[in-house]
Parts: C-alpha cells; structure tokens; sequence
C-alpha cells in the first residue's frame, strides 16, 4: 500500500484553505500526462490554466485538487482544496513538508552540472537512507516548492536543486528548502543577459547560503576566479566552508583524472576529521573531467549530511547520466551485425561555453572504429547549436570554441543556429561540415553525417532544439544504451 502523503486536514491546515471533503493523497502532480492515481492535481497557471483540467485529472484518478476556485465541470462535492493563488498553496504545503521532516536537507545550485550533481548525491545517499530528490531539473519558482511537497515525512535525505535565470531567484527558493548544506558546482558564463558579468552570477549562486540553517555547511569550488566570493559569503552567513577542485588547499582535492574509453578513473585526497591527508581513488561508470569534479562535490556533500563518504565513493561507479545530459548509446545501423554501429553522446539539454568545452573533452576522449564503415577511420562528429543567454559576447563566445583544445581531436563539427554561425566560419575548412539556420532543416541531412565507427555528439541550448536532431539520429537505426560506459 502506497503511505499517505497529505491528509485534507494537514493540507489545509498547510495551505489555509477549504477542503470540500475529506481526502488522502498519495503524491503530488502538477500535469495530467504523468498523473498517478492519488495524486493532489495542482491547477497552476501556465500556457494554459490548469483549472481547465481539473475535471479530466479527477476523472484519471486524483484523489484531489488544489484549485483558487470551483472548476467548470466540478462541484462542492469534488476533493477540492481552495486557496486564494494557487501558486502561493503550493509554495505553502512545500514550506509545510519541509518543517515536518527530520531529513539533512541538500541543496545544490550551480551554472553547470547541477542536475547532474544532484543524480550523483541520489544514488550515494540512497544506499545510506531514504531518498527524496527534485525530478528532472524541477528547480524554479513552481518546482522547489513541488519537490518539497512531495517529500514524505520519513525522509531521511533531502536533495533539492535551485536554478535561476535572474537575479534575486535563489534566495528564496534557498529560504523555503532550509538546507543543511549548500553546494555550487561552479560558475561559468551563463544567463550573462541578465548579469554584467561572472561576479553577478557568483553572487546570484552565493545566496544560496541565505537559506542554510544555522551551523550548516557551505560547499564550494576552490580554482574558480570567484571562488573568494563564494567562500566569503558562505563565512559571512557564519556557516562551516568545505571546498572541492584542483587546488592543492581543497579539503576535496582532485589530483589527476584519467579518461579511458570505459569510465574515468579519480585520484583525490582529502583532509579528514583527523587532520590528515587521506588518499581516495575511484572510478565513474562515465567520462569525464568534470564529472570527476562533480563526484568531489558530491563526496563533500556527503561528508557534511554525515553519510559514510567511504560506501558513497564506491556508489558513485553504479551512477550513469540520464538523457540530453551526456548519455551515451551505440546505433546500431544493421540488426544482423551488430559491428555496424556508432556511439551516440546526447548532451542536448543546454549548453554554456564551460559545457560545451566539457562535452567536447568527452568527445575528445572517445575511440571511434576504424574498418567498419564506409570510410576506412572511425570519425569524431560534433553537432553543436547555439548557446542561449550568453549576452552582448555571445558571438565571440561561440567563435572561440573554435579554439578549444579538443577540437583537435574533432574531425567534422557541424553547426545548427544563427549564433553558432560564428564557430562555423572560426572552424578550419578541414573541420568545417554543415551549417543549418534551425534544427529542423538539418534532420533530413543526418542520414549522410554518420557512419558506422564514428562517435557523434550533439549538444545545445534547449530553445535550439538539437533535441530534435538526437531522436533523429536514434531512428537511423536501433538505439542500445551503453551498460558499462556514458557521458554527461
């Protein structure tokens, strides 16, 4: 049997509003696609107006409604909790669900990785206590307050991501979660339109440790250009700094990373409870630098909610990215000879100059076949699309990836938006493949881009689309998910 997750009177009592009758829920949902049965439907207003829906998520099976009014099609007699906005109820029953847990409470915010962070502190934790953790990239002003909603009472692990696209989002986003600890996993050129420059985004992150409770933990990448920021405002809220990199003063040092073809291999140390220096050495099922600097990030993390950092280093080998952030596949062109393939990385989800020079690394690293196709080598193939956000430089910013040291490694690179234009006419005419105004006008052109041998990677902006390029290339032929190796 499912556990109760609200009560119509500890819903109300949460939210201040109107139970039309008794009910108990089991989860909390915010569209009908994904809706399960017992679910408390949130009608929030979006593109459409979620009281628009009410009717059909009942019918589907909720066991009630969260609504600022009677919905057409709906009655007193319907589950139906009224509050005034139904935006505020949620963030009030997030509040609520937060105060009644005894969870260490995590967050993690960051220009990059932050999803991936996130999935990385899941796994570990889950092996050391019961997890509760944001799904997808639910980190705005609807999905903090959703995550902390959900979350049942006997969690004894919280990880609750917080995004941003403007100034001043953070902090009270980080004040309703209250967590124990707050890590950055770095700071890098992203939602630059909305910032004069990399300190204003440091300080944006940096109020994360507005909302940690008192005594709790500030984790923090050492190496960066802003990293006395960040450490300064997490010393300014009075809270204990934990600092993670390649410095040689990180509490959570990364020595060296070895990408093979397979995974990447981590040495670090880190300063013990003792005092001393401690070797560490693990592997990750994926490759990566800077997977390897997110794993540290986590281990701190660890540290500091006290899991055992020990058990947490070996379960970091059984995490694998998800989709659009990094996954890697084999495309399997020929059902009876399986030799006839290529590796797929989808890194479409979004992309900064720090991200795309990272999955390019990945790309750098990866072995294509030669002898398996129509050209004699196994090439290197980077399908890239606009980096959005960027600002007044962004042209200069996507031109200079031409510069990238991996780049060396690429054979072909080809270019989807009017931004990426820029890298494409940088590119030497060697390297230089395609060029396509939207995502759209290239998907006919896939067919000719790849071949057997080849490891193709597409990564880009989410309002670029290149989403698209990547169901595309997978109905070439039959996607088969890497078991013992990804990327981002």
């Amino acid at each position: 049997m499912t556990d109760i997750l609200w009560t119509s009177a500890e819903a109300a009592a949460a939210t201040e509003g109107r139970a039309t009758r008794a009910f108990e829920v089991t989860g909390v949902s915010i569209d009908t696609r994904t809706l399960a049965k017992g679910d408390l439907f949130v009608a929030l207003k979006d593109v459409r107006d979620g009281h628009d829906f009410v009717r059909a998520a009942l019918d589907k099976g909720a066991a009630a409604a969260l609504v600022s009014r009677i919905p057409e099609g709906c009655s007193d007699k319907d589950p139906l909790l009224v509050v005034p906005d139904v935006l505020e109820g949620l963030t009030a029953l997030g509040r609520a669900g937060r105060a009644r847990t005894r969870a260490k409470v995590v967050g993690v915010t960051g220009s990059v990785g932050k999803t991936s962070t996130k999935e990385m502190l899941r796994k570990v934790l889950a092996a050391q206590g019961r997890v509760h953790a944001a799904e997808a990239s639910y980190n705005n002003h609807w999905g903090v307050p959703l995550t902390l909603a959900r979350m049942p009472a006997d969690t004894d692990f919280a990880v609750i991501e917080i995004g941003m696209n403007h100034p001043g989002e953070i902090a009270p986003l980080a004040k309703l979660a209250r967590p124990h600890v707050a890590v950055i996993t770095t700071v890098a050129p992203a939602h630059l339109e909305a910032f004069e420059n990399l300190d204003g985004i440091a300080r944006e992150k940096a109020a994360i440790f507005e909302g940690v409770e008192p005594g709790g933990t500030a984790v923090v990448p050492l190496g960066l250009p802003v990293s006395g920021l960040l450490e300064a405002a997490g010393r300014g809220h009075g809270h204990h700094i934990l600092t993670f990199g390649p410095d040689p003063e990180a509490d959570w040092r990364l020595i060296h990373a070895k990408v093979t073809a397979d995974a990447t291999v981590v040495e670090a140390s880190h300063k013990g409870a003792d005092g001393l220096i401690h070797p560490l050495l693990f592997k990750l099922r994926t490759q990566g630098t800077h997977f390897a600097q997110n794993a540290l990030a986590v281990l701190a993390v660890a540290a500091a909610a006290g899991a055992d950092t020990a058990v947490a280093a070996l379960d970091l080998g059984q995490w694998l990215p998800a989709g659009g952030r990094g996954m890697r596949e084999r495309i399997v062109l020929d059902v009876v000879d399986d030799h006839l393939s290529f590796d797929l990385i989808d890194d479409a989800y979004n992309a900064n100059p720090t991200s795309v020079g990272a999955a390019l690394d990945m790309l750098a690293a990866a072995q294509p076949k030669d002898g398996v196709g129509r050209k004699a080598a196994g090439r290197r193939i980077a399908i890239l699309g606009d980096m959005l956000e960027l600002g007044p430089d962004e042209i200069a910013m996507h031109a200079a990836l031409a510069g990238h040291p991996a780049m060396a490694q690429v054979t072909t690179v080809h270019c989807v938006g009017p931004r990426m234009k820029a890298l494409w006419e940088a590119l030497p005419r060697a390297k230089r493949g395609e060029w396509h105004e939207t995502a759209e006008e290239m998907v006919p052109e896939l067919r000719h881009l790849a071949d057997a041998g080849d490891v193709l990677l597409v990564k880009g902006s989410k309002g670029i689309k290149v989403a698209l390029l990547v169901d595309a290339i997978r109905k070439l032929g039959q996607a088969v998910a890497h078991h013992n190796r990804g990327t981002e």
